[in-house]
């Protein structure tokens, strides 16, 4: 049973090769971009909005009331970045329905990219939002002897990102798979519902704790301070 599309390989030119997590990624990139060029085309600010200019802007202002909710700030400098993780996770793990897709989401290897994204992220928003040096106190604080706990505490938060979200995922695709081999015909209708269900929580999740980590490196460093 194949549990992660990184063992699948699809092409090879000698030492490099294409593999499905690869393959799958950049379809769900197009995929995004597409229906979003497709949707923002011809956009209205009457009435005759168009159902998925409806659907894009119902999606937009829970992104933002959510964001609002766990930063207490405007949550228009943080929906780019945010909102991007969520549509990509969610989107990656709804086409598990389609005959043959593995979610890249199932490889260790995307849900790392991930969640160095947010590594990366979380110091960029505490640097522009607080400056170079008040974000940096924080690691010092209260004693330099603090210093390298608060970066181990970092770097972990990262780890646990990447694993929960993988690990989530590829149980799911395990579990399927054992209840496929008992009853294949009753059983993997329902784990495809649980499934998908799964995958819209785990994006949520994900969502939700990047936007706590970089609040905590804004809100949170101005009560310090």
């Amino acid at each position: 049973m194949t549990i992660s599309p990184d063992s699948i390989i699809l092409l090879q030119w000698g030492p490099l090769h294409l593999t499905a997590t690869v393959a799958y990624t950049w379809l769900v990139m197009a995929l995004l971009v597409l229906v979003s060029w497709l949707v923002t085309r011809r956009l209205s600010t009457g009435t005759g909005m168009s159902r998925w200019q409806n659907l894009v802007e119902v999606l937009v202002t829970g992104m933002r009331d959510q964001i609002r909710q766990v930063s207490r700030q405007d949550p228009g400098r943080y929906l780019p970045f945010v909102g991007s993780l969520f549509i990509f996770i969610a989107t990656a793990n709804l086409l598990n329905v389609v005959p043959g897709y593995m979610a890249p989401t199932g490889s260790l290897s995307t849900t790392t990219a991930l969640a160095i994204c947010v590594f990366v992220a979380v110091p960029l928003y505490g640097v522009v939002y607080e400056g170079p040096v008040r974000y940096l106190r924080h690691y010092v604080r209260p004693t330099w002897l603090m210093l390298p706990f608060n970066v181990i505490g970092e770097i972990s938060r990262t780890i646990a990102l990447a694993v929960r979200l993988y690990g989530n995922i590829m149980s799911g695709t395990v579990l399927a798979g054992i209840l496929l081999s008992l009853t294949p015909y009753f059983f993997p209708v329902v784990m495809q519902l649980l499934g998908l269900l799964t995958g819209m929580i785990q994006a949520y999740i994900f969502a939700v704790l990047a936007m706590v980590y970089i609040a905590s490196a804004t809100s949170a460093h101005e009560a310090q301070n």
